[in-house]
């Protein structure tokens, strides 16, 4: 039978052991995935239906401004190659988030620090770009009560500005995080997660841009818009697919 002494330095050496990695463990779950990991998929599985019904909204009233007549039109006020800028700045953020993923799983604490940092800025240009956009619309007669084609780009475009702030928050409480000594190669999963949300957000944006900016309005109507809204679904859970298969 175990002693009291025993009992009481096994204890010991379990509060050893987490107090030397800064952390408890935590399991995996029947899947296998960290049950951090598999919370983080199960909102964004979540969040892509909340996208797609918003994209559907949007693109069942995209063309309807038109046919009642009430300006400013699409066609009147996108700047595309503005827009492409910044799509192209958030699409390269991916690039230094797997960057900073990659750093942490080599153990360099300094280089995750810096492509956090990046990814972080990047991000931070897009929604500055995004506020200046939408500051330029509103002085061209553009606003949630307009019309329809207003409220929705408004609604749609806006949720996804929140989630990129939300993201930039996110990254740079991890870069505190690290300059804290917070960080060490065992802790690459913290980062995985933060980037799978991150490329989430990237891959909505492309779809967005697609659809609202590139794609002329007189191609989608009625029905149409559905079936484009389903594909989009489609399209974007193979997407999320891909990326949990290469993380």
């Amino acid at each position: 039978m175990a002693t009291a002494v025993d009992v009481q330095t096994a204890h010991g050496a379990g509060h050893g052991h987490a107090d030397e990695h800064g952390h408890a463990e935590h399991p995996p779950t029947s899947t296998g995935l960290d049950h951090r990991k598999l919370l983080m998929w199960a909102f964004l599985a979540s969040d892509c239906m909340f996208f797609g019904s918003l994209i559907a909204t949007y693109m069942t009233y995209r063309g309807r401004s038109e046919e009642l007549g009430m300006p400013p039109y699409p066609s009147e006020i996108f700047d595309i190659p503005y827009t492409s800028v910044s799509a192209f700045v958030l699409l390269m953020s991916s690039l230094t988030m797997v960057l900073a993923l990659a750093a942490i799983q080599k153990g360099n604490v300094r280089n995750l620090r810096i492509w956090l940092t990046a990814t972080a800025l990047l991000g931070a240009v897009f929604v500055g770009g995004q506020f200046f956009e939408f500051t330029a619309f509103y002085h061209e007669g553009l606003s949630l009560q307009t019309n329809m084609f207003g409220a929705s780009f408004y609604v749609l475009t806006g949720f996804h500005g929140a989630h990129v702030t939300i993201g930039v928050i996110w990254l740079l409480s991890l870069v505190f995080v690290s300059l804290r000594g917070g960080f060490t190669s065992d802790d690459s999963l913290t980062i995985e997660i933060a980037g799978l949300y991150w490329h989430f957000v990237d891959i909505v944006w492309i779809v967005i841009f697609t659809l609202v900016y590139l794609i002329p309005y007189e191609e989608v109507e009625g029905g149409e818009a559905v079936h484009e809204a389903g594909q989009l679904l489609s399209t974007m859970s193979t997407h999320l697919s891909t990326i949990g298969a290469l993380w």
